[in-house]
């Protein structure tokens, strides 16, 4: 089979680790007899550097044209100093309004072999950790009417009935294929656009009768997540609560750089990426970790390609590697072997291979 990719490496060490991506995926292709056709793109500060916006329309273009986007990562103090409307970040708010992804899965998992590298007591983890926090991707306060008078500022956060319909939806289908278990989050004791979250979250919730439904405060959800996280299968939230909580979630699994998303809309065209951002401190240096943004591409694989038996080779191959006791400095333990960015795709890409 034939897949159309737009590849954007973007800034600092999001051009590495998108690297051993693509090589991965041709790993893939030539494994189980499917072209991937990537096209390079630019977007974030070097699409500044080069066209003078973070956002390029001819970028837009070529991911609207495409099967599915890869994502490495934007941003970097070079760019900080710009207002914000012109700031690398909003290359991805550009990109999920116009392609219209609403919903962004951030699974938080802990592989066995890393046990050691979460910040949580092991008896609180136990044997491990799955946790799919699928969070609203284009409404909320970061899309809402925002603005400034002479000694204030404002943001607000509204939703409608359709916007919490459709990510509601997305989640108790993930959650039909999983433990059939959702925590809807929002903060319905003060917010009144968090009333109608749960009133429309309970309306969905009767699709699906097979599914366990409860609710919970953000600030209490922040705290559970911590003491006892293994209570959670499927969070499904808002844009902000959302962005927050998937960041926490990643944190207690041991490190951000093993972390990857997806960015859905309605159709199969999909956004992946790793959770973790550019990185400007280890850009350069092959030290950053690629598996976030290899998991992404099994992600990429199974959400909008269909190929289940694909992507499972992939995650199997990233756990055999940990299991053998390969680590990237962030998740670098006694005993372990350090290997660099470059070395860590290749070792994956020889599972996958063998």
């Amino acid at each position: 089979m034939n897949f159309k990719i737009a590849v954007i490496p973007g800034d600092g060490i999001g051009i590495e680790v998108t690297a051993q991506a693509v090589k991965v995926l041709k790993t893939v292709g030539e494994k189980f007899g499917h072209v991937f056709e990537m096209t390079e793109a630019d977007a974030g500060g070097c699409a500044i550097d080069k066209h003078g916006e973070p956002l390029p329309a001819q970028t837009l273009e070529v991911c609207k044209n495409s099967d599915s986007v890869l994502l490495g990562a934007v941003g970097g103090p070079k760019w900080d100093t710009l207002p914000g409307s012109q700031r690398p970040e909003q290359a991805l708010l550009g990109l999920r309004k116009g392609l219209g992804l609403f919903a962004n899965l951030r699974p938080a998992v802990l592989h066995q072999a890393l046990k050691d590298a979460s910040p949580l007591k092991p008896e609180i983890i136990g044997d491990g950790l799955d946790i799919m926090v699928v969070r609203e991707l284009t409404g909320g306060i970061y899309f809402g009417d925002r603005g400034r008078t002479e000694d204030a500022a404002f943001d607000t956060m509204k939703y409608s009935v359709g916007e919490i319909e459709r990510i509601t939806r997305v989640a108790f289908e993930i959650a039909m294929k999983r433990n059939k278990n959702i925590v809807s989050v929002d903060k319905a004791n003060i917010l009144e656009n968090s009333r109608l979250w749960r009133e429309v979250v309970e309306k969905v919730a009767k699709e699906y009768p097979g599914v366990q439904v409860s609710h919970m405060y953000v600030d209490n959800a922040a705290m559970q997540l911590v003491r006892n996280p293994k209570q959670f299968d499927v969070i499904v939230t808002g844009n902000m609560f959302g962005d927050i909580l998937s960041d926490e979630a990643s944190m207690i699994t041991g490190s951000i750089g093993m972390l990857p998303s997806a960015s859905l809309g309605a159709g199969k065209l999909g956004m992946y990426e790793p959770v973790h951002g550019s990185a400007p401190d280890i850009a350069g240096q092959d030290k950053a970790n690629p598996i976030a943004t290899i998991i992404s591409v099994a992600m990429m694989l199974r959400y909008s390609f269909n190929l289940t038996q694909e992507a499972d080779v992939i995650e199997k191959a990233v756990s055999s590697v940990l299991d053998k006791g390969y680590r990237t400095g962030d998740i670098m333990s006694e005993g372990m072997q350090l290997a660099g960015t470059a070395a860590m795709g290749q070792l994956i890409i020889d599972e996958i291979q063998d």
